[in-house]
C-alpha cells in the first residue's frame, strides 16, 4: 500500500512511497531485499527519519523502517564492545551499556552521538558518520569496530578495518547507498563523571577558551552563539559549555543536562519573537548549571520537541499563512579561519535577511576512517538552524543563503556537510568532495543495478553526469 512519508525536522521532503516493510529479523530483512529486487523495485531506509536532504526516501520505493531491528546481539564487558542491531535508537543503545556493568568492574558508555535528537537509529548515524561534542574526537566512523551488512543481493556481509576494508569505508558516511547496516560493533570508553564549566564570552575568546579546556582536560563541549542580526553580539558572543572529569566518588548526577520540553518551547518562542531575550535566557540557564555533574554519556541526551512544527503552525496567522519549519546546515572550516568565517557569515545572513533560530559552533579531528569524508582536517564545525518559509520565496532564501555559507567556508579551505539539504551546486559538491565522482563509481560497482537508492542520490547522480560529463567514467578508473 503507497504511503507518503516526510522527514520530521524540516517537512520538506514528501515522497509516495509502495509500501513500507517492517522487518524484525535478519532474515525477514534479507528477505525485504530480495523481493524488492525480483519484483524491479528501488529501496530506500530510514530510521527516525531526521535526515533533511532526501538520504532516506525515494519516489516509488520499497521503504524499509529499519526501527524493528533494536536487539543486543553480542557484550563484551572486558574490551567495551557492544554489538547491536542497526535499528536501536540512542537511548536504547546507552540502556544496553549500563546492563554491560553487572557483569563487569568497568563502567562503560558511547563516546559519542549526534546532539538535539536522540531518536535516531545507529544505522542512520553511521550512514551520515555523525559526530558529538567530543573536543577531540574524530566523526562516529572512528568508534565503529565492525558491520554487519545486508548487500544488493540479500546476502549478509561482514566487513570490518582488516576485513572487506574498503567496503567499510564506503559504508561509514556511505548515506545508506553500499548496502543496509544490520548490526554493528561499537567501542565505548569508560563511563565518566563529568563536571560542566560555563561561560559566557565572545568568539575570540573562546577560540582559545576551547584550547585551554581542552588542556585542563574537558572531553566535551560547544559554543551556542547569539542569533539576533540587529545586535553587535550576533554570531560573536555566545555560551561556552565544556565537560571535564570529576573526580569525586559517592556523588549523584544532577538532573538530566538538557532543557525541559516546556523550557526549550518558550526558547523556541522567544528565539522568533525576541532574540535577545532568548539568548539571554538560554545564557542565564546554562550559567545555572555551572559546577553540575553528569554522566558523560547520558549528558548527550537531548530535549527534541516532536510538536515542534505544530508550535510553528500554531503562531501562523490566517489560512493563507504559509507553512514554517527549520532547515539545518552545517559548515567547516580549519579552526585558525573561524573568525573570518563568522564574519563572513553575519553578512550573508544579514545581506539575504536569512534568520537564525540557533547555531552552535563544535570541533572535530580529520576522519580516517570514511571513503568520503566531511572531515578531511581538523576542523571547526557551524551549524545553523534558519528558518524556512515553505513558500517560493522562503525556499530560495534558504536556498540562496546555504549556497553563500558554502562558498564562503570552501573560500577559507572548507566544505559542508552532504545530506542536510540539496541546495549545493554540483560544482560546489566537487571543489569540497574531490572524490564524489570516484565514490559515485563505487556505487555503481558495488550495486551495479542501483537498488539501494534515495532522492539525494539520483539528484547529484544526474547533477553531476549533467555538469561533468564523461567525469564519472574517468574518476572511477583512477580511484
Amino acid at each position: 500500500m503507497k504511503q507518503i512519508l516526510d522527514d520530521v525536522h524540516s517537512q520538506l521532503n514528501a515522497t509516495r512511497v509502495a509500501q513500507v516493510c517492517r522487518p524484525r529479523t535478519l532474515v525477514e530483512l534479507q528477505a525485504t531485499v530480495r523481493r524488492a529486487a525480483v519484483a524491479g523495485r528501488r529501496i530506500s531506509v530510514a530510521g527516525g527519519r531526521h535526515a533533511m536532504g532526501g538520504q532516506q526516501f525515494a519516489a516509488d520505493s520499497v521503504h524499509i523502517d529499519m526501527r524493528g531491528l533494536d536487539k543486543v546481539l553480542k557484550a563484551d564487558p572486558l574490551l567495551g564492545l557492544l554489538q547491536i542491531e542497526a535499528g536501536a535508537m540512542w537511548p536504547r543503545i546507552i540502556e544496553a551499556t549500563h546492563a554491560m556493568d553487572a557483569s563487569s568492574q568497568n563502567r562503560w558508555g558511547i563516546r559519542q552521538k549526534q546532539t538535539g535528537v536522540d531518536d535516531v537509529t545507529l544505522g542512520g548515524s553511521i550512514a551520515a558518520n555523525a559526530h558529538g561534542r567530543g573536543l577531540a574526537m574524530q566523526p562516529l566512523g572512528h568508534d565503529i569496530e565492525d558491520l554487519t551488512l545486508v548487500d544488493a543481493r540479500g546476502d549478509v556481509v561482514f566487513c570490518s578495518r582488516s576485513h572487506n576494508p574498503e567496503l567499510f569505508s564506503l559504508a561509514i558516511g556511505g548515506y545508506g547507498l553500499f548496502g543496509i547496516v544490520y548490526a554493528a560493533t561499537l567501542r565505548l570508553c569508560p563511563r565518566l563523571l563529568v563536571r560542566r564549566v560555563v561561560d559566557v564570552l565572545d568568539l575570540d575568546d573562546a577560540v582559545n577558551a576551547v584550547f585551554r579546556r581542552a588542556d585542563e582536560g574537558c572531553v566535551y563541549g560547544d559554543f551556542q552563539f547569539a542569533i539576533d542580526a540587529h545586535d553587535d553580539h550576533f554570531l560573536r558572543r555566545g555560551v561556552l559549555a565544556c565537560y571535564e572529569p570529576a573526580e569525586v566518588s559517592g556523588v549523584r548526577e544532577d538532573a538530566a543536562a538538557d532543557l525541559a520540553p516546556d523550557t526549550w518551547l518558550e526558547l523556541l518562542r522567544l528565539a522568533h519573537d525576541d532574540k535577545k531575550a532568548a539568548f539571554a535566557q538560554y545564557a542565564r540557564h546554562y550559567l545555572g548549571t555551572h559546577g553540575k555533574l553528569y554522566g558523560s554519556d547520558t549528558m548527550q541526551l537531548s530535549t527534541y520537541i516532536p510538536s515542534y512544527a505544530d508550535f510553528l503552525a500554531s503562531r501562523q496567522a490566517g489560512e493563507d499563512a504559509s507553512k514554517e519549519t527549520l532547515v539545518i546546515g552545517e559548515h567547516y572550516v580549519p579552526r585558525h579561519r573561524l573568525l573570518a568565517f563568522m564574519q563572513q557569515a553575519r553578512n550573508v545572513l544579514r545581506v539575504f535577511g536569512t534568520e537564525v533560530i540557533y547555531g552552535t559552533i563544535r570541533s572535530i579531528l580529520r576522519d580516517t576512517t570514511s571513503y568520503l569524508p566531511w572531515a578531511k582536517d581538523d576542523f571547526a564545525c557551524v551549524v545553523f538552524n534558519l528558518r524556512t518559509s515553505h513558500d517560493t520565496a522562503g525556499l530560495t532564501r534558504t536556498a540562496d543563503t546555504f549556497r553563500a555559507l558554502i562558498d564562503a567556508a570552501t573560500e577559507l579551505g572548507g566544505s559542508f556537510f552532504l545530506t542536510y539539504h540539496r541546495h549545493a551546486s554540483a560544482a560546489q559538491v566537487r571543489r569540497c568532495y574531490p572524490r564524489f565522482g570516484a565514490w559515485l563509481a563505487k556505487k555503481l560497482e558495488h550495486d551495479p543495478d542501483e537498488l539501494f537508492v534515495s532522492t539525494w542520490y539520483t539528484h547529484y547522480r544526474d547533477a553531476f553526469a549533467h555538469a561533468f560529463p564523461g567525469a564519472l567514467a574517468r574518476e572511477g578508473a583512477s580511484a
